[in-house]
């Protein structure tokens, strides 16, 4: 027997969930922050809880970066503001809900 998902009541091979909590109004911001000895830091901020966690994930997978996710934000290390949106666009994030500043 298929496992049930506890927030739809669907089977998990059709779940939806997780494509519904990207398609909310949440606005996610992307900027860049300077560290020490002139380092930059990109940080991504408006996610939430696990969402975070695989977005933080998958985005050092993709950019071949290290980073962190804490405080409800993405910390990456080096300028990637512009990839970092394309990532997330590649991710399935709504474009007109990413503020690239």
């Amino acid at each position: 027997m298929a496992e049930i998902c506890p927030k739809c009541g669907l089977p998990k091979e059709i779940c939806v969930c997780d494509a519904l909590n990207k398609e909310t109004n949440r606005r996610i911001k992307v900027y860049l922050e300077k560290k020490k000895f002139r380092k930059y830091m990109t940080v991504v901020s408006g996610l939430i809880g696990d969402e975070m966690e695989k977005t933080a994930k998958e985005l050092k997978r993709m950019l071949a970066c290290g980073g962190t996710s804490k405080n409800g934000i993405i910390e990456l290390q080096g300028d990637h503001k512009d990839a970092v949106k394309k990532a997330l666009l590649e991710m399935g994030y709504p474009g007109d809900s990413i503020d690239a500043a």
